[in-house]
C-alpha cells in the first residue's frame, strides 16, 4: 500500500457509493483506498470487487462477514491499513457528503501541517457551502458541547466523517480493542489518543480542524435524530469511563 490509505466504511451503499469520484481522489491524490464492506446484504460487495478491479492496484477490500457497526468497520480498516506500513491513515463516508476534493484538500494540510490529527469541520462561514438540515446542526453543536467537556479539549465538530491520523504507537494503541461506542466512537477515538493521568498521547496543540468548503447531507443517509439521540448516550457512557477510568 501507499503511505497514504483511506479507509472508506460500506453497509449496503450499492446506491449511494461514489465509485468513481473515490477512484479518482485516489489516482490524483497518491493514496490508497480500503473499503470495508461491514456485512452488506444488497449489490455493495459486488460494486466494490468491481471497482478494486479497476482500480490499478490503488483500492483494496475488507469483507467482514457480519454488520458490525460503522465504529468496527472503521477500526477495523485503519488497523489493517497501519500495519501494511502506511504512515498516514483516514477515513471517509462512501456517500462523498464530505466531497473528493475537500478530501484531497484535507489529505494536503495532513501532509504539509506538523500534527497528528486532521478532523475536517462543518463550520457555516461566508463563502462556504455547508448544506445541514437545522435540527441535525444544533444536535451537532450541543452534542459538540458535550464531547468537548468530555474530552478537556474545545472542538467543534466530532462528528464530521472525514478524519486523518499520522501513524504513530499511540495511533496503534488506540485502534487495539474495540470502541465500546456504536454511535459516537469518533469521540471515543480521540479520547484514546489524548493523554490523560500519565498516559502518553496527545496535546490540544496535535489535532487541527479544518473548516470545511463544501459538505452536503446526502439524502438516504442512515443519521436521523434517533441516532443523535443514541450517540448522545454513547457521550454520556465516555464522560462517566473518563472520569471513573480515565480511558
Amino acid at each position: 500500500m501507499r503511505e497514504t490509505v483511506l479507509v472508506v466504511p460500506c453497509y449496503n451503499e450499492a446506491a449511494r457509493l461514489r465509485g468513481d469520484e473515490l477512484l479518482a481522489l485516489a489516482r490524483d491524490g497518491d493514496l490508497d483506498l480500503l473499503f470495508v464492506d461491514d456485512g452488506s446484504t444488497d449489490a455493495t460487495a459486488e460494486r466494490l470487487a468491481a471497482l478494486v478491479g479497476r482500480s490499478g492496484g490503488q483500492a483494496s477490500f475488507l469483507r467482514l462477514e457480519r454488520n458490525q457497526g460503522k465504529a468496527e468497520a472503521v477500526r477495523r480498516g485503519l488497523k489493517r491499513a497501519v500495519e501494511s506500513g502506511a504512515r498516514l491513515v483516514g477515513y471517509a463516508d462512501a456517500d462523498l457528503s464530505t466531497p473528493a476534493d475537500e478530501l484531497a484538500r484535507l489529505v494536503g494540510e495532513a501532509r504539509r501541517r506538523r500534527v497528528q490529527v486532521v478532523m475536517g469541520s462543518r463550520v457555516r462561514l461566508l463563502g462556504s457551502d455547508i448544506a445541514r438540515r437545522p435540527a441535525r446542526h444544533y444536535l451537532g453543536r450541543i452534542f459538540a458541547t458535550g464531547a468537548s467537556l468530555a474530552l478537556g479539549v474545545a472542538v467543534y465538530d466530532t462528528q464530521c466523517g472525514a478524519k486523518l491520523f499520522r501513524v504513530t504507537p499511540v495511533l496503534s494503541a488506540a485502534l487495539e480493542r474495540p470502541f465500546a461506542s456504536r454511535w459516537a466512537f469518533d469521540v471515543e477515538l480521540l479520547s484514546r489518543l489524548i493523554a490523560r493521568g500519565g498516559r502518553p498521547g496527545y496535546t490540544a496543540a496535535d489535532l487541527v480542524e479544518v473548516p470545511l468548503q463544501r459538505w452536503r447531507d446526502v439524502l438516504g443517509s442512515k443519521l436521523g435524530i434517533l441516532a443523535a439521540c443514541r450517540a448522545g448516550l454513547d457521550l454520556i457512557a465516555i464522560a462517566w469511563r473518563l472520569r471513573v477510568s480515565g480511558r
